[in-house]
């Protein structure tokens, strides 16, 4: 259980860092409010996953999917670089978080 609510603590990582970029777009009252809120509710569920999960991994872990969903989501909402030394490397991190978990 304590690994699903990491990975929904890093989709709300992701979903902040989707917000931020969207503020910064618009300045919008919404945008900045689901900004805090969904940073708030990454930090809310990455403290619950780390009381069963050891820190040095959980933290890998939700910052890889941080990193790596929101290079993502700016590949695909918002025309960024597409070049194959990026995907590789965003690759590389994916694989990291995957190793990771493997190995746990």
């Amino acid at each position: 259980m304590a690994w699903i609510i990491l990975i929904i603590a890093g989709l709300f990582e992701m979903l902040a860092v989707l917000m931020m970029n969207q503020w910064h777009r618009q300045k919008s009252k919404l945008s900045f409010s689901l900004m805090i809120a969904s940073f708030a509710l990454s930090f809310l569920f990455l403290s619950i996953a780390l009381e069963s999960i050891p820190m040095s991994m959980g933290y890998a872990i939700w910052t890889g999917i941080g990193a790596a969903g929101g290079a993502i989501i700016g590949i695909i909402f918002y025309n960024e670089s597409k070049n194959a030394k990026r995907i590789f490397f965003l690759s590389l991190i994916i694989l990291a978080v995957i190793g990771l978990k493997l190995l746990g």
